[in-house]
Protein backbone atom coordinates (compact mmCIF):
# COMPACT_ATOMS: atom_id res chain seq x y z
CA UNK A 1 0.00 0.00 0.00
CA UNK A 2 1.10 3.55 -0.79
CA UNK A 3 0.86 5.90 2.14
CA UNK A 4 -1.72 8.78 2.65
CA UNK A 5 -0.63 11.81 0.11
CA UNK A 6 0.72 13.95 2.77
CA UNK A 7 3.07 11.51 4.64
CA UNK A 8 4.06 10.25 1.04
CA UNK A 9 5.20 14.11 0.18
CA UNK A 10 7.00 14.21 3.64
CA UNK A 11 8.70 10.77 2.90
CA UNK A 12 9.76 12.19 -0.35
CA UNK A 13 11.22 15.21 0.72
CA UNK A 14 13.18 12.92 3.35
CA UNK A 15 14.69 10.97 0.66
CA UNK A 16 16.48 13.88 -0.85
CA UNK A 17 17.71 14.86 2.55
CA UNK A 18 15.42 18.10 3.45
CA UNK A 19 15.14 18.41 7.25
CA UNK A 20 12.52 19.64 9.32
CA UNK A 21 14.29 20.96 11.90
CA UNK A 22 18.37 21.22 12.09
CA UNK A 23 20.38 20.07 14.67
CA UNK A 24 24.06 20.42 15.78
CA UNK A 25 26.26 17.90 14.47
CA UNK A 26 28.38 17.13 17.26
CA UNK A 27 26.71 14.08 17.51
CA UNK A 28 27.44 12.57 14.20
CA UNK A 29 31.41 13.84 13.91
CA UNK A 30 33.03 11.05 13.41
CA UNK A 31 35.84 10.79 16.28
CA UNK A 32 38.42 7.92 14.00
CA UNK A 33 41.16 9.14 16.17
CA UNK A 34 41.84 4.92 16.46
CA UNK A 35 42.28 4.59 12.79
CA UNK A 36 44.41 6.83 12.12
CA UNK A 37 46.44 5.91 14.87
CA UNK A 38 47.10 2.71 13.65
CA UNK A 39 48.48 4.09 10.53
CA UNK A 40 50.60 7.03 11.87
CA UNK A 41 51.96 5.00 14.91
CA UNK A 42 52.54 1.84 13.18
CA UNK A 43 56.22 2.79 12.42
CA UNK A 44 56.70 2.91 15.94
CA UNK A 45 54.87 0.23 17.59
CA UNK A 46 55.85 -2.29 14.49
CA UNK A 47 59.20 -3.76 16.06
CA UNK A 48 56.94 -4.37 19.56
CA UNK A 49 53.94 -6.02 18.49
CA UNK A 50 54.88 -7.95 15.24
CA UNK A 51 57.62 -10.13 14.11
CA UNK A 52 60.41 -9.94 11.26
CA UNK A 53 61.84 -6.58 12.55
CA UNK A 54 62.97 -3.45 10.40
CA UNK A 55 60.75 -3.02 6.92
CA UNK A 56 59.32 -6.94 7.84
CA UNK A 57 57.46 -6.02 10.76
CA UNK A 58 56.47 -2.54 9.20
CA UNK A 59 55.03 -4.26 6.33
CA UNK A 60 53.53 -6.76 9.06
CA UNK A 61 51.88 -3.40 10.45
CA UNK A 62 50.39 -2.00 7.60
CA UNK A 63 48.90 -5.55 7.01
CA UNK A 64 47.32 -5.74 9.84
CA UNK A 65 45.91 -1.91 9.41
CA UNK A 66 44.39 -2.96 6.15
CA UNK A 67 42.41 -6.04 8.00
CA UNK A 68 40.53 -3.83 9.39
CA UNK A 69 39.05 -2.50 6.35
CA UNK A 70 38.20 -5.83 4.66
CA UNK A 71 35.58 -5.81 7.60
CA UNK A 72 34.16 -2.65 6.77
CA UNK A 73 31.27 -3.54 4.23
CA UNK A 74 30.00 -6.58 6.75
CA UNK A 75 29.99 -3.93 9.08
CA UNK A 76 28.08 -1.34 6.94
CA UNK A 77 25.64 -4.28 5.87
CA UNK A 78 25.26 -5.10 10.00
CA UNK A 79 24.90 -2.10 11.83
CA UNK A 80 23.84 0.28 8.38
CA UNK A 81 20.68 -2.26 8.10
CA UNK A 82 20.07 -1.58 12.11
CA UNK A 83 20.72 2.13 11.26
CA UNK A 84 17.94 2.06 8.71
CA UNK A 85 15.51 0.21 11.15
CA UNK A 86 16.04 0.81 14.40
CA UNK A 87 17.43 4.46 14.20
CA UNK A 88 20.19 6.87 13.36
CA UNK A 89 21.16 7.40 16.68
CA UNK A 90 21.09 3.79 17.78
CA UNK A 91 23.87 3.40 14.66
CA UNK A 92 25.79 5.81 15.89
CA UNK A 93 25.97 4.72 19.62
CA UNK A 94 26.46 1.33 18.72
CA UNK A 95 29.62 1.60 16.92
CA UNK A 96 31.48 4.14 18.72
CA UNK A 97 30.82 2.06 21.82
CA UNK A 98 32.58 -0.78 20.00
CA UNK A 99 35.32 1.71 18.55
CA UNK A 100 35.81 3.13 22.10
CA UNK A 101 36.70 -0.59 23.50
CA UNK A 102 38.99 -1.24 20.44
CA UNK A 103 40.59 1.15 21.36
CA UNK A 104 41.43 0.09 24.49
CA UNK A 105 42.32 -2.96 23.56
CA UNK A 106 45.22 -2.11 21.75
CA UNK A 107 46.62 0.20 24.02
CA UNK A 108 46.82 -2.54 26.74
CA UNK A 109 48.08 -5.40 24.29
CA UNK A 110 51.70 -7.02 25.67
CA UNK A 111 54.31 -6.81 23.40
CA UNK A 112 55.79 -10.03 21.35
CA UNK A 113 58.43 -10.31 23.75
CA UNK A 114 55.81 -11.12 26.55
CA UNK A 115 53.66 -13.07 24.73
CA UNK A 116 54.93 -13.76 20.92
CA UNK A 117 52.78 -14.27 18.29
CA UNK A 118 49.53 -13.55 19.80
CA UNK A 119 50.50 -9.68 20.55
CA UNK A 120 50.06 -9.67 16.23
CA UNK A 121 47.13 -11.77 16.38
CA UNK A 122 44.78 -9.54 19.22
CA UNK A 123 46.13 -6.39 17.00
CA UNK A 124 44.31 -8.21 14.29
CA UNK A 125 41.28 -8.75 15.80
CA UNK A 126 40.96 -5.39 17.61
CA UNK A 127 41.43 -3.99 14.07
CA UNK A 128 38.87 -6.47 12.51
CA UNK A 129 36.51 -5.36 15.66
CA UNK A 130 37.50 -1.34 14.34
CA UNK A 131 36.34 -2.71 10.96
CA UNK A 132 32.93 -3.51 11.89
CA UNK A 133 32.14 -0.63 13.54
CA UNK A 134 33.44 1.70 11.10
CA UNK A 135 31.99 0.28 8.43
CA UNK A 136 28.76 1.26 10.33
CA UNK A 137 29.86 4.11 11.80
CA UNK A 138 30.64 6.25 8.42
CA UNK A 139 26.97 5.96 6.69
CA UNK A 140 25.13 5.97 9.70
CA UNK A 141 26.64 9.29 10.21
CA UNK A 142 26.35 10.43 6.57
CA UNK A 143 22.72 9.57 6.76
CA UNK A 144 22.02 11.87 10.00
CA UNK A 145 23.38 14.80 8.82
CA UNK A 146 21.80 14.61 5.30
CA UNK A 147 18.62 14.06 7.12
CA UNK A 148 19.17 16.93 9.84
CA UNK A 149 21.45 19.53 8.22
CA UNK A 150 19.98 22.51 6.67
CA UNK A 151 19.29 22.06 2.98
CA UNK A 152 21.07 25.88 2.50
CA UNK A 153 24.25 24.37 4.47
CA UNK A 154 23.88 20.96 4.48
CA UNK A 155 27.50 20.81 3.15
CA UNK A 156 29.19 23.35 5.48
CA UNK A 157 27.21 20.50 8.17
CA UNK A 158 28.87 18.11 5.94
CA UNK A 159 32.29 19.59 6.68
CA UNK A 160 31.81 20.13 10.39
CA UNK A 161 30.77 16.68 10.97
CA UNK A 162 33.58 14.98 8.63
CA UNK A 163 35.81 17.13 10.65
CA UNK A 164 36.16 14.88 13.64
CA UNK A 165 38.39 12.43 11.15
CA UNK A 166 40.73 15.16 10.72
CA UNK A 167 40.67 16.55 14.35
CA UNK A 168 41.40 12.85 15.16
CA UNK A 169 44.18 12.84 12.82
CA UNK A 170 45.32 16.06 14.04
CA UNK A 171 45.22 14.37 17.17
CA UNK A 172 47.34 11.40 16.13
CA UNK A 173 50.34 13.36 14.80
CA UNK A 174 50.46 15.92 17.74
CA UNK A 175 50.50 13.09 20.18
CA UNK A 176 53.33 11.98 18.19
CA UNK A 177 54.94 15.37 17.81
CA UNK A 178 54.61 15.84 21.93
CA UNK A 179 55.71 12.39 22.99
CA UNK A 180 58.84 12.71 20.33
CA UNK A 181 59.75 15.85 22.48
CA UNK A 182 58.56 15.06 25.78
CA UNK A 183 60.61 10.92 26.37
CA UNK A 184 62.48 11.16 22.55
CA UNK A 185 62.20 8.69 19.82
CA UNK A 186 63.44 5.85 21.52
CA UNK A 187 60.64 5.64 24.42
CA UNK A 188 58.22 6.54 21.74
CA UNK A 189 58.67 2.99 19.60
CA UNK A 190 59.77 1.38 23.44
CA UNK A 191 55.89 1.87 24.69
CA UNK A 192 55.00 5.51 24.76
CA UNK A 193 52.96 4.70 21.26
CA UNK A 194 50.03 3.56 23.61
CA UNK A 195 49.14 6.77 24.99
CA UNK A 196 47.69 7.49 21.41
CA UNK A 197 45.47 4.69 22.19
CA UNK A 198 44.27 5.42 25.55
CA UNK A 199 43.89 8.67 24.15
CA UNK A 200 41.54 7.11 21.32
CA UNK A 201 39.59 5.64 23.50
CA UNK A 202 38.57 8.39 26.07
CA UNK A 203 37.35 10.38 22.64
CA UNK A 204 35.70 7.27 21.84
CA UNK A 205 34.03 6.96 25.33
CA UNK A 206 32.84 11.01 25.06
CA UNK A 207 31.32 10.67 21.42
CA UNK A 208 29.43 7.74 23.24
CA UNK A 209 27.81 10.09 26.06
CA UNK A 210 27.14 12.82 23.19
CA UNK A 211 25.33 10.94 20.42
CA UNK A 212 23.24 8.95 23.36
CA UNK A 213 21.96 12.23 24.24
CA UNK A 214 21.41 13.49 20.44
CA UNK A 215 17.91 13.66 18.83
CA UNK A 216 16.79 11.29 16.32
CA UNK A 217 16.27 12.32 12.75
CA UNK A 218 13.16 13.48 12.02
CA UNK A 219 13.29 12.47 8.37
CA UNK A 220 13.86 8.70 10.07
CA UNK A 221 11.34 8.98 12.15
CA UNK A 222 8.64 9.95 9.92
CA UNK A 223 9.89 7.55 7.26
CA UNK A 224 8.92 5.20 9.62
CA UNK A 225 5.97 6.55 10.43
CA UNK A 226 4.86 6.58 6.87
CA UNK A 227 6.00 3.11 5.87
CA UNK A 228 7.36 1.48 9.32
CA UNK A 229 10.62 -0.48 9.73
CA UNK A 230 10.38 -2.69 7.21
CA UNK A 231 13.23 -2.06 4.82
CA UNK A 232 13.93 -3.39 1.12
CA UNK A 233 15.84 -6.45 0.49
CA UNK A 234 19.91 -5.06 0.95
CA UNK A 235 20.29 -6.40 -2.66
CA UNK A 236 17.99 -3.88 -3.76
CA UNK A 237 20.68 -0.99 -3.26
CA UNK A 238 22.13 -2.96 -6.28
CA UNK A 239 19.81 -3.58 -8.64
CA UNK A 240 17.26 -0.70 -8.23
CA UNK A 241 20.46 1.94 -7.48
CA UNK A 242 23.17 1.09 -9.65
CA UNK A 243 24.41 4.23 -10.90
CA UNK A 244 24.22 5.63 -7.42
CA UNK A 245 26.76 2.53 -5.97
CA UNK A 246 28.70 3.34 -9.23
CA UNK A 247 29.11 7.06 -8.70
CA UNK A 248 29.86 6.10 -5.29
CA UNK A 249 32.39 3.44 -5.54
CA UNK A 250 34.29 5.88 -8.17
CA UNK A 251 34.44 8.72 -5.95
CA UNK A 252 35.36 6.62 -2.54
CA UNK A 253 38.26 5.27 -4.10
CA UNK A 254 39.54 8.66 -5.17
CA UNK A 255 38.68 10.42 -2.09
CA UNK A 256 40.29 7.49 0.36
CA UNK A 257 43.54 7.03 -1.80
CA UNK A 258 43.50 10.79 -1.93
CA UNK A 259 42.99 10.85 2.29
CA UNK A 260 45.65 8.05 2.79
CA UNK A 261 48.12 9.44 0.65
CA UNK A 262 47.98 13.01 1.47
CA UNK A 263 47.40 13.46 5.22
CA UNK A 264 48.77 10.03 6.56
CA UNK A 265 51.08 8.84 4.51
CA UNK A 266 53.35 11.55 3.42
CA UNK A 267 55.76 11.92 6.16
CA UNK A 268 56.71 8.07 5.37
CA UNK A 269 56.89 8.78 1.58
CA UNK A 270 58.88 12.41 1.77
CA UNK A 271 61.47 10.69 3.72
CA UNK A 272 61.58 7.76 1.35
CA UNK A 273 62.33 10.28 -1.52
CA UNK A 274 64.93 11.96 0.51
CA UNK A 275 63.16 14.96 0.65
CA UNK A 276 62.41 15.34 4.57
CA UNK A 277 62.88 13.31 7.75
CA UNK A 278 59.53 11.41 9.03
CA UNK A 279 59.90 12.58 12.31
CA UNK A 280 59.95 16.35 11.97
CA UNK A 281 57.72 15.87 8.34
CA UNK A 282 55.33 13.78 11.02
CA UNK A 283 55.73 16.75 13.22
CA UNK A 284 54.55 19.82 10.68
CA UNK A 285 51.33 17.59 9.98
CA UNK A 286 50.01 18.77 12.99
CA UNK A 287 49.33 22.71 10.91
CA UNK A 288 48.57 20.43 8.20
CA UNK A 289 44.96 19.28 9.55
CA UNK A 290 44.65 22.43 11.37
CA UNK A 291 44.55 23.62 7.77
CA UNK A 292 42.49 20.90 6.34
CA UNK A 293 39.58 21.95 8.99
CA UNK A 294 39.78 25.34 7.53
CA UNK A 295 39.31 24.40 4.34
CA UNK A 296 36.81 21.79 4.90
CA UNK A 297 34.96 24.60 6.07
CA UNK A 298 35.38 27.01 3.54
CA UNK A 299 34.73 24.32 0.44
CA UNK A 300 31.61 23.07 2.32
CA UNK A 301 30.15 26.40 2.14
CA UNK A 302 31.71 26.84 -1.41
CA UNK A 303 29.62 23.90 -2.18
CA UNK A 304 26.44 25.24 -0.83
CA UNK A 305 26.66 28.23 -2.88
CA UNK A 306 28.05 26.62 -6.62
CA UNK A 307 26.92 22.38 -6.05
CA UNK A 308 28.50 19.49 -5.26
CA UNK A 309 29.54 18.40 -8.61
CA UNK A 310 31.33 21.64 -10.76
CA UNK A 311 33.40 22.04 -7.17
CA UNK A 312 33.89 18.29 -6.81
CA UNK A 313 35.04 17.66 -10.72
CA UNK A 314 37.57 20.94 -9.76
CA UNK A 315 39.06 19.49 -6.73
CA UNK A 316 39.95 15.60 -8.45
CA UNK A 317 41.20 17.71 -11.75
CA UNK A 318 43.16 19.46 -9.99
CA UNK A 319 44.63 16.63 -7.90
CA UNK A 320 44.69 14.36 -11.16
CA UNK A 321 46.75 17.24 -12.85
CA UNK A 322 49.01 18.45 -9.93
CA UNK A 323 49.90 15.42 -8.35
CA UNK A 324 52.57 14.39 -10.42
CA UNK A 325 54.32 17.76 -10.52
CA UNK A 326 53.96 18.67 -6.76
CA UNK A 327 55.53 15.07 -6.23
CA UNK A 328 58.61 15.19 -9.23
CA UNK A 329 59.20 18.85 -7.76
CA UNK A 330 59.50 16.91 -3.92
CA UNK A 331 62.11 14.58 -5.37
CA UNK A 332 64.07 17.02 -6.84
CA UNK A 333 64.01 19.61 -4.14
CA UNK A 334 62.30 21.91 -6.26
CA UNK A 335 59.54 22.26 -3.97
CA UNK A 336 59.68 21.83 0.00
CA UNK A 337 57.44 19.67 1.74
CA UNK A 338 55.89 22.42 3.65
CA UNK A 339 54.33 23.80 0.15
CA UNK A 340 53.48 20.27 -0.98
CA UNK A 341 51.59 19.33 2.35
CA UNK A 342 49.64 22.83 2.82
CA UNK A 343 48.82 22.36 -1.24
CA UNK A 344 47.24 18.54 -1.18
CA UNK A 345 45.54 19.46 2.09
CA UNK A 346 43.61 22.20 0.42
CA UNK A 347 42.52 20.02 -2.34
CA UNK A 348 42.06 17.17 -0.44
CA UNK A 349 39.50 19.13 1.75
CA UNK A 350 36.54 19.65 -0.93
CA UNK A 351 35.98 15.75 -1.34
CA UNK A 352 36.45 14.97 2.64
CA UNK A 353 33.95 17.98 3.20
CA UNK A 354 31.56 16.81 1.43
CA UNK A 355 31.41 13.33 1.48
CA UNK A 356 28.40 12.68 4.52
CA UNK A 357 26.03 14.86 2.27
CA UNK A 358 27.62 13.44 -1.15
CA UNK A 359 26.78 9.86 -0.45
CA UNK A 360 23.75 10.69 1.59
CA UNK A 361 22.06 12.46 -1.08
CA UNK A 362 22.70 9.37 -3.76
CA UNK A 363 20.38 6.71 -2.14
CA UNK A 364 16.93 6.91 -0.57
CA UNK A 365 15.93 6.96 3.13
CA UNK A 366 14.68 3.56 3.32
CA UNK A 367 18.21 2.01 2.39
CA UNK A 368 21.05 5.00 3.08
CA UNK A 369 23.01 3.87 6.01
CA UNK A 370 23.23 0.59 4.04
CA UNK A 371 23.50 1.39 0.70
CA UNK A 372 25.98 3.96 1.11
CA UNK A 373 28.01 2.18 3.87
CA UNK A 374 28.51 -1.29 1.96
CA UNK A 375 29.19 0.78 -1.54
CA UNK A 376 32.15 3.00 0.06
CA UNK A 377 33.26 0.69 2.42
CA UNK A 378 34.17 -1.52 -0.40
CA UNK A 379 36.09 1.29 -2.27
CA UNK A 380 37.85 1.90 0.71
CA UNK A 381 38.62 -1.89 1.93
CA UNK A 382 40.15 -2.06 -1.35
CA UNK A 383 42.27 0.83 -2.23
CA UNK A 384 42.26 2.93 1.54
CA UNK A 385 43.14 0.58 4.04
CA UNK A 386 45.62 -0.83 1.28
CA UNK A 387 47.25 1.72 0.42
CA UNK A 388 50.49 2.13 2.86
CA UNK A 389 50.91 -1.69 2.48
CA UNK A 390 50.70 -1.24 -1.19
CA UNK A 391 53.10 2.17 -1.38
CA UNK A 392 55.58 0.26 1.50
CA UNK A 393 55.35 -2.57 -1.21
CA UNK A 394 56.46 -0.54 -3.81
CA UNK A 395 59.13 1.08 -1.81
CA UNK A 396 60.68 -2.05 -0.80
CA UNK A 397 60.98 -3.24 -4.61
CA UNK A 398 62.74 0.02 -5.48
CA UNK A 399 59.15 2.04 -6.84
CA UNK A 400 58.54 4.41 -4.88
CA UNK A 401 58.42 6.79 -7.85
CA UNK A 402 55.38 4.81 -9.19
CA UNK A 403 53.15 5.71 -5.86
CA UNK A 404 52.60 9.23 -7.44
CA UNK A 405 51.10 7.44 -11.03
CA UNK A 406 49.05 5.20 -8.69
CA UNK A 407 47.36 8.04 -6.72
CA UNK A 408 46.89 10.43 -9.73
CA UNK A 409 44.71 7.39 -11.73
CA UNK A 410 42.90 7.15 -8.59
CA UNK A 411 41.92 10.66 -9.15
CA UNK A 412 41.22 10.07 -12.46
CA UNK A 413 38.44 7.32 -11.39
CA UNK A 414 36.70 9.63 -8.58
CA UNK A 415 36.65 12.25 -11.67
CA UNK A 416 34.89 9.84 -13.88
CA UNK A 417 32.73 9.30 -10.64
CA UNK A 418 31.23 12.51 -10.61
CA UNK A 419 29.90 12.26 -14.54
CA UNK A 420 28.25 9.14 -13.49
CA UNK A 421 26.77 10.84 -9.94
CA UNK A 422 25.32 13.87 -12.29
CA UNK A 423 23.15 11.18 -14.44
CA UNK A 424 21.94 9.46 -10.81
CA UNK A 425 18.22 10.80 -10.67
CA UNK A 426 17.61 13.29 -7.89
CA UNK A 427 21.24 13.89 -7.23
CA UNK A 428 22.11 16.72 -9.66
CA UNK A 429 19.24 18.42 -8.64
CA UNK A 430 19.86 17.92 -4.83
CA UNK A 431 22.98 18.67 -5.01
CA UNK A 432 22.33 22.07 -6.07
CA UNK A 433 21.74 25.17 -3.99
CA UNK A 434 18.42 25.54 -3.10
CA UNK A 435 17.67 21.89 -5.45
CA UNK A 436 16.72 19.44 -2.65
CA UNK A 437 13.21 19.91 -3.33
CA UNK A 438 13.35 19.15 -7.13
CA UNK A 439 15.45 15.69 -6.32
CA UNK A 440 12.26 14.31 -4.86
CA UNK A 441 10.19 13.28 -8.12
CA UNK A 442 12.55 12.03 -9.96
CA UNK A 443 14.11 9.97 -7.20
CA UNK A 444 10.70 8.32 -6.78
CA UNK A 445 11.95 6.72 -10.12
CA UNK A 446 15.07 5.26 -8.88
Amino acid sequence: MRPPPRARRRSLQNRSGGASSSQPPSAASSSRSTGTCNAVLAPFFAAQLFPGGGTASLLVAYAGFAVGFVARPLGSALIGRLADKRGRRFGLTLSMSVIAAASLLLAVIPSRDDIGIWAAVLVVVARLVQGLAYGGETPTVAAYVTETAPPRHRFLFSGISYGGIIIGSLLSFGVVTVLNAVVGADALADGAWRWGFVLAAVIGVAAVWVRRCAPESDAYEQETAAHGTQRPPVREVFTRHPLACAALFLMSVGGTVAFYFSLVYLPVYAEHVGAADQASASSFMTVVFAVTLVAMLLAGMLTDRVGAIPVLRGAYLALFLGMLPLMIGLEAGAIGFHTVAIALAVLVAVPVATTNVLSGLLFPIAVRAVGAGIVGASAIALFGGTFPLLAEALTAAGHTSAIPYYVAATMALALAGTFVAARVPGFAAASRPSGSGRATDSEEDQ
